[in-house]
C-alpha cells in the first residue's frame, strides 16, 4: 500500500525570515528530482538590523519544531545569510536544536563558508543590500573564518520587502563594480536578492567563481544530505563541487 513516497532521497527544511520572498522560488528551481524543501517562519519585523535580527534569533526554536514532527527532516537551514552572522553559527545551532534535536543543521552564512572553501578561494570582494552596521559585521566574521575581504559594499537598504524588488541587471552590475582585481571571487550576499538569476552570467563576465547565497545554501544542503548532483546554469559551485 505505500511506497517512499514523492522524496525518497532527502527532505531539506529551511527556517526563514517573516519576511523573506525570494528564498522558496530558488529553492524549488535547485531542487533536483526525489528531493523535499520544506519551509517555516521565524517573526521578524520589516527591518533588517542588527538589533532586529539579535531579536530574531530568540523566535528560531519554535519556528524549527513546526518543520515535519514525524523526524523525517535530513538537513535543516537557518535560511538568512545577514541573520546567521549577526545571531552567529554557534546560537543559531543552539536555537534550531531546541525544534529539530535529530536533525543536521547548517546555516546560510554556514553554507557560504563551506562553499568559498570547497572552491579554495581566499580573497573575496563582498556585494550586499545590506545597511553598513551589518557590513562590518560580514566583513570581521568572513575575516574570522579565513578570507581576506578586498572590498565590501552595500546599497543601504534596510527593508526585506525593497531588497526582494532590486532588478537581477543591476545586481550584475552592483557586483561587478564591488569586484576587486586581486579578488578570487565575488559573493553576493542575502537571500532576499534575485542573484541566483544572473549568477552564471556574472561569472563568465568576469572570468572568476561567484558565489550568491541561495546557491550556496541549496548546493550546501545537498551535499550534507548526500546528494552529489552537478546542476548546470548557476556557476562552478554547482559543476565542479
Amino acid at each position: 500500500m505505500f511506497d517512499a513516497g514523492m522524496h525518497d532521497r532527502a527532505k531539506i527544511g529551511f527556517v526563514l525570515l517573516a519576511t523573506e520572498q525570494t528564498i522558496e522560488g530558488n529553492m524549488f528551481r535547485l531542487c533536483p528530482k526525489g528531493v523535499g524543501v520544506h519551509f517555516t517562519r521565524a517573526a521578524i519585523e520589516d527591518s533588517i538590523t542588527v538589533e532586529s535580527l539579535s531579536r530574531h534569533g530568540d523566535d528560531l526554536g519554535r519556528a524549527a519544531r513546526t518543520l515535519l514532527p514525524d523526524g523525517s527532516l535530513d538537513v535543516l537551514c537557518y535560511a538568512c545569510t545577514s541573520g546567521s552572522l549577526v545571531i552567529g553559527e554557534e546560537r543559531v545551532f543552539t536555537e534550531l536544536r531546541k525544534g529539530a534535536p535529530k536533525v543536521q543543521l547548517t546555516s546560510l552564512i554556514t553554507a557560504v563558508i563551506q562553499a568559498l572553501r570547497a572552491l579554495k578561494l581566499h580573497k573575496i570582494a563582498v556585494a550586499t543590500p545590506y545597511l553598513d552596521e551589518i557590513n562590518r559585521q560580514e566583513a570581521a566574521y568572513l575575516e574570522k573564518a579565513g578570507f581576506s575581504v578586498t572590498q565590501i559594499r552595500g546599497l543601504n537598504l534596510e527593508k526585506d520587502s525593497d531588497m526582494i524588488r532590486v532588478r537581477p541587471d543591476y545586481i550584475a552590475e552592483f557586483a561587478a563594480s564591488v569586484d576587486t582585481a586581486d579578488a578570487d571571487a565575488v559573493f553576493i550576499s542575502c537571500g532576499a536578492l534575485r542573484a541566483l538569476d544572473i549568477v552564471d552570467q556574472l561569472e563568465q563576465r568576469l572570468a572568476k567563481p561567484v558565489i550568491c547565497s541561495n546557491q550556496a545554501m541549496m548546493w550546501h544542503c545537498l551535499r550534507l544530505a548526500g546528494i552529489s548532483d552537478n546542476i548546470a546554469g548557476y556557476g562552478r559551485l554547482f559543476s565542479e563541487c
